[in-house]
């Protein structure tokens, strides 16, 4: 009997591994020194981590660490190595693929820049590579390096990519937004067929959907919104698989990405609450003048890559709602908060009245729901950013058992 009973949880424990699912979440290296080590991360959980970011620069030549803690890769690597996990490396982001454009746009560049991450991905013993450039053929952050002829550069890079031998050998995916790459004429391109072919997967990352440059609060990651007024409909995992799947990429080569923090809202209580309740109100009006501080890892105001200043973001991590005490330890609503779960988009609310802080987030009915949809629906996995934001395996435990 005692040795079914260890032979059960051995097999829970390494269920993420044995799956043939994603199971993953982007590691982002900065945060290695701010709370969030290295032997912190609960490997056992997954079976796929991103290192995140390294960068493009203007040189085709070479890909940088700089700012994510590069000299953690060996040790992040050999630690997902001893668990049976593989490690990735996730180029780019937000801020990090300003030359992407530049390094294929033209047949020797891609060459080069084959080269270079092959020889990095031998040098740090890599499985796999991930890219994260979210804006073919658009300017993205404000300064990234484009064309008209990004999107099928890009492919062309890949396809070469996939002829070396190395990158035959190691798994491909890209981080991609709810709607295809952007075709010549900065439309999203009706046939990614192609991509499909040379890419393993792609990760949509269905998250900051809204954010404090909305006009009123909404979710930060819908599952679905074609259930709200077409005004309040700005995109959701469902819309996002249906894009992709309808412009050729096979539904069992799409990854869903599904975000550990959320967005903060100064909203005052006539617009929060439903007029003569306390029942939360949906999609209120904030103040968008005064943006509510996040939690320790949000960014208190710094220049971005183009030199353009930017105030607090006023994100939460999930683990910063329970220090912030918007939740409790476990990981539902504290004392004295507010709280609603919207039925269409299946995300929740929380809210604190005295402060006049609104937050829209994800929890663990919403990384059910979420896994729930990935099993129905065929899709490959999930891909959580970021490893660090979970608290106590809460997210990562719903999702996992849902799929």
């Amino acid at each position: 009997m005692l040795l079914l009973l260890l032979t059960a949880c051995i097999t829970l424990l390494t269920s993420a591994q044995a799956s043939s699912n994603i199971a993953g979440a982007w590691y982002y290296g900065w945060h290695a020194t701010q709370g969030a080590p290295v032997s912190n991360i609960s490997w056992d959980k997954y079976n796929t981590m991103y290192y995140s970011f390294a960068i493009t620069t203007s040189c085709v030549n070479n890909i940088s660490l700089a700012g994510s803690d590069g000299w953690l890769l060996p040790a992040f690597v050999s630690e997902a190595h001893a668990h049976g996990v593989e490690a990735h490396i996730s180029i780019g982001g937000w801020d990090g693929g300003i030359y992407f454009s530049s390094d294929v746009a033209t047949a020797e560049n891609r060459t080069a820049f084959v080269k270079t991450v092959v020889d990095f991905v031998e040098m740090y013993d890599l499985n796999g590579v991930n890219f994260d450039w979210e804006f073919p053929n658009d300017q993205g952050i404000g300064c990234n390096t484009f064309n008209s002829d990004d999107t099928a550069n890009f492919l062309s890079f890949l396809q070469e990519l996939r002829e070396d031998y190395t990158g035959s050998r190691i798994t491909i995916s890209a981080a991609v937004l709810r709607t295809p790459f952007r075709d010549s004429d900065g439309n999203p391109s009706t046939d990614v067929s192609g991509f499909a072919k040379v890419l393993d997967y792609i990760a949509i990352m269905n998250y900051d959907v809204w954010s404090s440059w909305s006009p009123v609060v909404g979710p930060n990651a819908p599952l679905n919104d074609s259930c709200v007024n077409s005004s309040e409909q700005r995109g959701s995992a469902v819309s996002a698989v249906k894009a992709w799947t309808s412009a050729g990429m096979p539904i069992d080569k799409i990854v869903l990405g599904v975000p550990s923090y959320g967005h903060s809202y100064s909203v005052k209580p006539s617009d929060a609450f439903v007029s003569g309740t306390k029942t939360l109100a949906a999609y209120p009006s904030f103040n968008a003048s005064n943006q509510p501080a996040g939690d320790a890892w949000d960014d208190t105001g710094s220049a971005d890559s183009c030199g353009i200043y930017h105030g607090p973001g006023g994100s939460f991590n999930f683990r910063g709602l329970i220090d912030g005490g918007f939740l409790n330890s476990k990981g539902t609503t504290a004392q004295g908060i507010y709280y609603r779960f919207d039925s269409c988009s299946q995300t929740p609310y929380v809210y604190n009245e005295t402060s006049e802080v609104m937050i829209s987030y994800d929890n663990a009915e919403s990384f059910t729901a979420k896994g729930t949809f990935i099993k129905n629906t065929g899709l490959l996995g999930y891909a959580m950013w970021e490893a660090g934001g979970d608290y106590n395996h809460i997210l990562i435990d719903a999702i996992n058992s849902a799929m």
